[in-house]
């Protein structure tokens, strides 16, 4: 056994309320330079959609992640001879009409002019080539609100296979927000990619870097991560990505994504792996890859593991920041949260709960009946759910949102009705204290308890994110260190 520490984020899409505000504070730490005008590290998409970039599902088109051919996993995109054959010119990279032409306006335009009969407008004008736009045709989150035709939005590969006819009709439609950032997953397919071999994960958290001095910028990652979440800065002629704001986790301090969230919907912490088993658990096959990867999952409880994690050099920080993770109950205590795209192969770390919804019509409800829409009655398909976060496995969607459901129920039971020992129909398992915990973590909980994270040796005794002005870090070697130096 190879027990190594990850640092995880789960999303609680239930409480997300598209607000933007992850993706404006990402970017104007990360990306407000010029040659990352069009790059999100972290974007929210409205579902159902094609997404951004769009399409970035069909992995027919982009040959993102792994696959598994005659028990073997193998790169979608290729085996390394094909890959090093195409570097200089790969059909599967997304186009920048894929993503969207970046635009500001011309706002000067709007004073210092005499008057005129018509309201004067600010044109938009493309940040890349600098020459005016005739109207701007994308945008990062286009589907916003289930903004544009059907026709567009059904594009979405989630809705292969799903009886859609009804959704047409706007009373009979559902929506939900999906933040998206790079998952950090334990068998990235952008590392195995790399001509240059200029991915890595960190050994003391697992989050996934580029190291921008040995990054050649042929892009092989863009095309390989199937989450397309690696953007190509065209005036550095280097790839990037989001590195979990890791100067700030160094710090014990979540990344800035997280700290902002108006929605409190966001988690981190830690959880102990055994890396022996990642090999044959991403062979698995789509449907067992879920299960698997909550086996990946160590309990940092039990004094075993405890005690050979010492051994193998894991700090006390990270094992009593495992102990209290929040992420850990949600993944794998009480099984409420999935990772996105698990037929991907590529065990992402970023997990999500599936989000609740109303009735597809309203009904009085008759006496008896549960005050709250059962599962089968919501709104939003739990087939569409299962597409997006367990390989289309419905069962276990179908019992995390019933969990959460007798979650209400019991609150309900105890806040309204009265009741001090709620009695619930079924209890999935879980006793009086996990449901108050998880009503504590989910409903009211404070910073300290969404954002558990060790914080490492501080270098003379700064903080590492403090040392940030404009839009670097100062000093070389802190530089170097933030893009993955060595």
């Amino acid at each position: 056994m190879k027990i190594k520490a990850q640092i995880t984020m789960v999303l609680n899409l239930d409480k997300c309320i598209g607000c933007h505000t992850c993706s404006v504070s990402c970017k104007n730490v990360w990306t407000s330079r010029k040659g990352l005008e069009y790059a999100w590290f972290n974007n929210v998409e409205t579902k159902p959609g094609p997404g951004y970039p769009k399409r970035w599902e069909d992995q027919e088109k982009f040959k993102g992640g792994w696959k598994l051919d005659k028990e073997r996993l193998g790169l979608r995109l290729g085996n390394r001879l094909k890959i090093m054959s195409q570097i200089f010119s790969n059909p599967y990279l997304p186009q920048v009409e894929d993503y969207y032409e970046p635009f500001t306006f011309d706002f000067s335009s709007l004073k210092g002019k005499k008057r005129v009969k018509t309201p004067p407008s600010a044109r938009p004008y493309s940040l890349i080539t600098g020459e005016k736009m005739k109207k701007i045709e994308n945008g990062p989150n286009w589907e916003d609100d289930l903004a544009g035709t059907f026709d567009q939005r059904k594009t979405d590969p989630n809705l292969q296979g799903l009886d859609i006819c009804g959704f047409e009709e706007f009373e009979k439609s559902f929506m939900f927000y999906v933040p998206r950032l790079c998952e950090h997953c334990l068998n990235p397919a952008c590392a195995a990619s790399c001509p240059s071999g200029a991915i890595y994960k960190r050994k003391e958290d697992g989050i996934v870097v580029i190291n921008q001095d040995r990054c050649r910028g042929w892009r092989e990652c863009v095309s390989a991560c199937p989450y397309k979440k690696i953007y190509f800065n065209y005036e550095r002629m280097k790839s990037e990505k989001c590195i979990f704001c890791y100067p700030r986790i160094e710090d014990g301090q979540p990344t800035v994504c997280s700290e902002t969230c108006v929605g409190r919907m966001r988690y981190m912490g830690v959880i102990l792996y055994d890396a022996d088993k990642i090999n044959d658990y991403a062979a698995a096959n789509e449907q067992e890859l879920y299960k698997k990867q909550l086996d990946l999952i160590l309990d940092p409880h039990d004094p075993e593991i405890i005690r050979e994690a010492e051994e193998q050099g894991i700090s006390h920080n990270y094992i009593m920041a495992a102990q209290q993770s929040p992420t850990y109950k949600l993944m794998k205590e009480w099984q409420i949260a999935f990772p996105l795209h698990p037929e991907y192969h590529t065990l992402p770390m970023v997990w999500y709960v599936p989000p609740m919804s109303p009735k597809k019509s309203m009904t009085t409800t008759a006496e008896g009946e549960s005050f709250f829409a059962q599962v089968e009655e919501m709104r939003i398909p739990s087939e569409y759910l299962a597409k997006l976060l367990t390989a289309g496995d419905t069962q276990p969607i179908k019992t995390a949102l019933a969990k959460l459901l007798a979650l209400r129920e019991y609150m309900r039971l105890k806040t309204v009705e009265g009741e001090t020992e709620p009695q619930l129909k079924e209890n999935f398992g879980l006793n009086a204290f996990q449901y108050d915990d998880m009503y504590n973590l989910l409903a009211i909980a404070d910073f300290k308890d969404r954002f558990v994270i060790p914080s490492s040796p501080k270098q003379k005794g700064k903080h590492h994110f403090d040392e940030r002005t404009g839009l670097g870090f100062e000093g070389e070697t802190t530089k170097k260190n933030l893009w993955g130096g060595k």
